[in-house]
């Protein structure tokens, strides 16, 4: 028996370590492939992982809309297709230990992005600015801020009088409709403009472009559940729900300045001034496009949109850029028209685009339907042709339009105008909205306290665990204490013996109650379930149980082991429950060597200026080949690896250091070069410790997810085999 339960575990531990290894292979090609591309971490919303507290549990992998973005490495989540990443944010939702926060820039670069508070209000009061302006491209996204921000508006704005809106909002796309139909249900006056038409950026999508984006709520309209939506499936949806709220969109209107102050503008615009008691900029980035900046970019036949294809039937047609907006248009052109296309692209290579654009664009070069015109530059527009730069040499194109997607900027200058300041980000969360101060509504601006919510949750888990342990004790509290052979002349000892009527109900209400805990698992992979309730609740709930399960199983065995079976699942449970507390609660607290590799690199990098400065010294030495190899074994890569072996050699390793800083004394005519040196190798001596220590014990603590995984499979099969051999003997519990 014993010796079956171990070929099971070593099976199952397997599996296992061959799933794990197999992802960690995909990830390091895919983030090879990636760094081959030059891929670079968008300055736009997107993930960032802290891979201390990260424990591998894949679900931001699974809820991730766009597929590829995240993989696994060294079981921890890493950003892999970070050009794909849009920003939908499930998977910092969907994190159970809030390993993932969704950060503007990077480290390296940042991004100017206007000053917002928590309640998306700009640095002049009075103004909010939520949307692609803000940062929020995506359309389920922006749509929320319309809605926290209509809700904001609609709770904290006292009535008005006079003739003046309580609301202006300025951009008909999906932020500015969400708010002002908030608005609408909470029943304050509004007036909504744009100097387009309904829909925004929306309205200027190629014809039938589809669109992937979440489920979200509209007001008057209800919930939009599909994924893959046209442009105008989703212009359609807004319609409807403005009619039926009988909201106006004012199109067509520009506005050009703000005069007043809080609670009393004036707003210039190019149909006379609208007065209102707050603003709201919701116009997003698309009357900013980035331009070329070359000669010829403002004449007519220049554009930064593609709307319809036929109007470049039997044309000449150049698309600049080499991103996704550039692809598609490049592409669209080619399916639906005989235009001539050309694509225009300063790098060598479609790396920004997602797989699917560049296999498309490529058989469309192949099949000779597009140019592909790699490391160039335009250099010059004129009206019957273009002039280029590709590889370093001159090429004349025949041309009648151009089309430009390049991206778009946030319009610094009307920012300035309207006395709005900007702050820029590195890498750094923006401000999360609070609850409303009314309390609590509807729809996605509901705003819960979620560590209330938390705390709340683990009192009842106490409290449920505390009054069921305290009722099974008093149940059987004095059988309980007696010794094995008092037991047996015990009166209650038919009922309380584990294959007695109430040991055997306990045994199954149990194992039922144990089986649950499989429960978060389902909710992990299942997409049916992605997104149904909050996964920090499940992973609570799945705690509970599992803290929860051997304590009420010993109930049931009466806190006796009288077989192989009984005592290999126990102590399977044991350890499934201890490798889980490792996992939740003491793997987090390691930190990894991070901090000191970025530490040891600084040292290095004095170390090597104090190496250059005593080079005359070292040469003259009578031992300089001595005094070079410290310098170089100091300096080495530091490997992880066995912490029993770190261990083990440390003695030794202290020793053979102290030897040779005595040994290289005599090498040194200054002592104060020696005492740098000396001062400079302890150093890195220690530090090297410090991030092998780390890496190994790290390393250690991570194969916790192998015993937690293989012996819960494990469990399953010693359940079912106790339940059958239990049947087998005929302790059934109705008979």
């Amino acid at each position: 028996m014993l010796v079956s339960a171990v070929v099971i575990c070593l099976a199952l531990a397997l599996v296992h370590l061959f799933r794990r290894w197999r992802r960690h292979r995909k990830t390091a090609a895919a983030l090879e492939e990636a760094k081959e591309r030059g891929v670079r971490v968008p300055l736009t919303l997107h993930p960032v992982i802290n891979t201390d507290i990260c424990i591998g549990s894949l679900t931001c992998l699974k809820s991730c809309p766009e597929g590829d973005i995240l993989g696994i490495v060294n079981g921890a989540a890493e950003l892999v297709h970070a050009d794909h990443c849009i920003g939908h944010g499930k998977c910092a939702a969907e994190c159970p230990v809030d390993a993932i926060k969704l950060v503007f820039g990077t480290s390296e670069r940042g991004i100017d992005l206007p000053m917002i508070d928590e309640y998306f209000e700009s640095s002049r009061r009075g103004v909010h600015i939520i949307g692609e302006l803000g940062g929020m491209g995506l359309i389920r996204n922006a749509v929320t801020q319309g809605l926290q921000a209509g809700e904001r508006l609609a709770e904290t704005l006292p009535k008005g009088k006079g003739s003046a809106a309580d609301v202006l909002i300025v951009g008909a796309g999906p932020a500015g409709l969400a708010a002002a139909l908030r608005l609408r249900e909470a029943g304050r006056s509004f007036r909504l403009v744009d100097q387009g038409s309904l829909g925004g950026t929306v309205a200027n999508y190629p014809r039938q472009k589809v669109v992937m984006t979440e489920p979200f709520q509209v007001p008057y309209f209800g919930k939009v559940s599909k994924k893959l939506i046209s442009k105008e499936e989703l212009l359609e949806i807004w319609e409807r729900a403005l009619r039926k709220a009988s909201v106006n969109v004012e199109e067509g209107v520009k506005v050009s300045g703000i005069e007043g102050q809080d609670g009393a503008f004036r707003v210039q615009t190019n149909r006379g001034p609208m007065d209102a008691r707050k603003v709201v900029l919701a116009t997003g980035l698309r009357g900013t496009p980035r331009k070329i900046g070359c000669r010829g970019e403002d004449l007519p036949k220049v554009t930064y949109r593609l709307i319809d294809t036929e109007q470049y039937e039997g044309c000449d047609v150049l698309v600049v850029g080499g991103g996704d907006s550039a692809v598609e248009a490049a592409v669209q052109l080619a399916e639906q028209s005989d235009a001539r296309v050309s694509i225009s692209y300063r790098g060598d290579s479609f790396s920004k685009c997602r797989d699917a654009n560049r296999k498309k664009i490529a058989g469309l070069v192949q099949a000779r339907r597009v140019r592909e015109l790699l490391s160039s530059e335009v250099d010059l527009i004129n009206e019957n042709e273009v002039v280029l730069t590709v590889a370093g040499s001159p090429q004349v194109l025949p041309n009648h339009f151009v089309i430009v997607n390049i991206g778009g900027e946030v319009p610094l200058e009307f920012l300035s105008k309207l006395q709005i300041s900007l702050e820029k980000h590195f890498g750094e969360e923006r401000k999360k909205p609070k609850r409303a101060p009314v309390g609590d509504r509807r729809g996605l601006a509901r705003e819960k306290d979620e560590r209330s919510s938390h705390r709340r949750a683990h009192f009842l888990y106490f409290l449920t665990g505390t009054l069921i342990l305290t009722w099974l004790t008093l149940k059987g509290w004095s059988y309980y204490l007696l010794s094995h052979t008092d037991r047996m002349a015990s009166p209650v000892h038919e009922m309380l013996r584990p294959a007695g009527r109430w040991g055997h109900g306990v045994g199954i209400v149990a194992t039922l109650f144990m089986m649950s805990n499989f429960l978060y698992p389902v909710r992990k992979r299942a997409k049916f379930l992605s997104g149904k309730g909050s996964i920090r609740g499940w992973l609570d709930f799945h705690m509970f149980v599992g803290f929860m399960s051997p304590l009420v199983i010993a109930f049931h065995a009466a806190f006796q082991s009288n077989n192989q079976l009984a005592t290999g699942t126990a102590a399977a449970l044991l350890v499934v429950v201890l490798t889980g507390i490792i996992g939740r609660f003491i793997y987090g607290l390691i930190p990894s060597a991070g901090g000191k590799a970025l530490q040891i690199s600084d040292v290095l990098g004095r170390w090597e200026r104090l190496r250059a400065r005593l080079q005359p010294m070292l040469d003259e030495a009578d031992n300089p080949a001595l005094l070079h190899r410290m310098f170089d074994s100091a300096a080495k890569p530091v490997r992880p690896g066995s912490l029993l072996w770190m261990f083990a050699t440390w003695p030794l390793r202290s020793t053979w250091t102290r030897w040779r800083l005595f040994a290289a004394r005599f090498h040194f005519d200054d002592v104060h070069y020696y005492r740098q040196f000396r001062e400079g190798y302890r150093q890195l001596s220690r530090l090297r410790m410090q991030v092998t220590f780390y890496d190994s014990l790290k390393n250690l603590l991570r194969g916790w997810r192998v015993f937690h995984a293989s012996l819960a499979g494990f469990l399953v099969i010693a359940i079912a085999a106790h339940i059958a051999v239990s049947v087998y003997l005929g302790y059934v519990f109705f008979r």
